[in-house]
């Protein structure tokens, strides 16, 4: 039998942007986060680099937003940049009382004013990427789970995975959950739910993200009636450890930043002739000069190489890479670094305003899983944890100024399986799983084209057929869920992508090699939309 839960607040994801937002709303709600995993199986917990903050006195939100909007290549909502880069110090602050200890300088006297050691990564002209040691989305998730665990109004519940929202009369009224230890759906009625599910780069053959970024969030929200917007603009992470045993494990962009460089197999830069930033560019440029590098050379990979540093720096600096390195036989204070591209970021997803609302009233999205404009075309590096919490307190603002009993007036139907029965075909959810991750990689990467475009739409379209007619015949499962999920954001970017007619920051089509005029947001709406 399936359990029916009221809370005053569900959480999907256990990310920052889901912890923080618990932690941020009135201590009197009921909270429940729910996720797959604990927060190591987060993207969150993966973060190496750190979090972009105006720390410095010869840095400024002007220059950060300038940097911000410059990095997106026109399409960043400038209202959005301004909010999330003037909440940066207040975020840290609010972080270090929590207990997060960011790394500090070790070459002046800290005892009378402590400072940030801030590094510098793409895209910025400050160093403002405050940082623990190369962990630092690892230190923030730790600090938020335990406050999390100490709360007495938050249950934390691992093993759920959202299969639907509950809408009724225009209003989310919670959500249908399975339970992977009991193999049951629930019904989690809330007064407000709130997607924190991350991305979905899981949709891609080659990914530096856990299995969990399969694009849940989005997925239900299209299905609920949200509008989604600009899911062509994939940032694909220019380096990647590239090693047989090494799975999805991220180089951060902040070795570039204390100046690693980037080299051919012949051991030649080659950063220099594309961008005048080299190694220091924005990761689209980076990303699509390996990319082309790479095929042009015929090569299965190229260097990053920060061995002419001191060798007690990197080890300080970059202990879990170089821990990791090492692992593999690579010693990154003498030995070049094989790197390649791989999915990172979803710059696109749920249609979101200023307080993280959704199109539909009572769902809000916030984190990699939300549109809030900040990103525009191109991610700049470190902004996404900082916008995970930024958003975290403005929707727990916006949340706790709502009725949230009185939007609970009849309660939902529990789910309905008598119609179904155990799969005896669990090969179709392998097979088109990885066919799915395949042809995205192969037609929908770095660069693209028309044609690739068209014939992954058509396959896309094909999967969907399949996965429904499965869904609708046997008991749902996580794998099944996740393969739904992705079949259905893998046609929204694919679309996006299709009408986007320009090359603009991550999309790059041959076909359209040129700008656009102006920037346009490419916005899909769902048949069932209601505004």
């Amino acid at each position: 039998m399936s359990t029916h839960y009221r809370h005053d607040v569900v959480i999907i994801g256990r990310g920052a942007a889901g912890l923080a937002l618990a932690l941020r709303l009135p201590t009197h709600y009921r909270i429940a986060v729910l996720s797959k995993g604990d927060v190591k199986q987060s993207s969150t917990y993966w973060a190496q680099g750190g979090m972009a903050a105006v720390l410095h006195a010869r840095d400024s939100v002007d220059a950060h937003v300038d940097d911000t909007l410059r990095a997106g290549a026109g399409l960043c909502h400038r209202d959005a940049v301004e909010l999330t880069v003037s909440h940066s110090r207040e975020t840290v602050d609010w972080l270090v009382s929590l207990g997060v200890d960011f790394d500090l300088r070790d070459d002046i006297d800290q005892t009378q004013s402590p400072e940030y050691h801030l590094a510098q990564e793409g895209g910025h002209s400050h160093r403002r990427i405050v940082h623990a040691a190369d962990r630092t989305g690892g230190a923030i998730g730790e600090v938020l789970e335990q406050r999390a665990r100490q709360a007495d109004n938050i249950d934390l519940l691992p093993g759920r995975i959202a299969v639907d929202l509950v809408i009724k009369e225009g209003r989310c009224k919670g959500i249908y959950v399975l339970d992977e230890e009991k193999d049951r759906v629930d019904l989690f009625e809330a007064g407000a739910v709130v997607l924190a599910s991350g991305g979905a780069s899981k949709v891609y053959l080659y990914t530096s993200n856990p299995d969990g970024a399969s694009g849940d969030g989005i997925a239900i929200a299209w299905r609920a009636g949200c509008r989604v917007a600009n899911l062509e603009f994939n940032q694909f992470h220019p380096t990647c450890l590239y090693h047989p045993e090494a799975k999805s494990f991220l180089i951060t962009e902040a070795l570039r930043g204390e100046g690693a460089h980037l080299l051919l197999p012949n051991g030649d830069r080659f950063m220099p002739r594309f961008d005048e930033r080299a190694e220091l560019a924005p990761r689209d440029i980076v990303a699509r000069a390996i990319d082309h590098e790479m095929k042009r050379l015929g090569a299965d990979c190229v260097y990053l190489d920060i061995s002419h540093r001191d060798p007690g720096f990197v080890r300080q600096h970059f202990p879990t890479i170089y821990e990791r390195c090492l692992e593999y036989g690579i010693d990154i204070t003498q030995d070049r670094i094989p790197v390649v591209p791989a999915a990172h970021y979803t710059c696109g997803g749920v249609m979101v305003d200023s307080q993280g609302r959704t199109d539909v009233e009572g769902l809000y999205a916030i984190g990699e899983c939300s549109f809030t404009g900040l990103h525009g075309a191109n991610r700049m590096a470190s902004n996404s944890l900082l916008e995970c919490l930024v958003y975290a307190q403005v929707a727990a603002r916006h949340i706790s100024t709502q009725d949230l009993q009185g939007s609970i007036v009849q309660s939902p139907p529990p789910w309905d399986e008598s119609q179904v029965t155990n799969s005896d075909e669990d090969v179709v959810i392998s097979h088109n799983w990885h066919e799915l991750r395949r042809f995205m990689w192969d037609y929908v990467g770095i660069v693209r084209t028309n044609k690739r475009l068209q014939r992954a739409l058509r396959r896309a379209g094909l999967l969907q057929g399949e996965i429904a007619e499965y869904y609708s015949n046997y008991k749902v499962t996580n794998d099944l869920l996740e393969l739904r999920n992705l079949a259905m954001v893998a046609e929204l970017m694919i679309r996006c992508a299709i009408e986007r007619c320009e090359s603009r920051g991550l999309h790059y089509t041959l076909d359209y090699p040129e700008l656009l005029p102006e920037p346009i947001d490419t916005i899909l709406v769902p048949d069932n939309y209601r505004n």
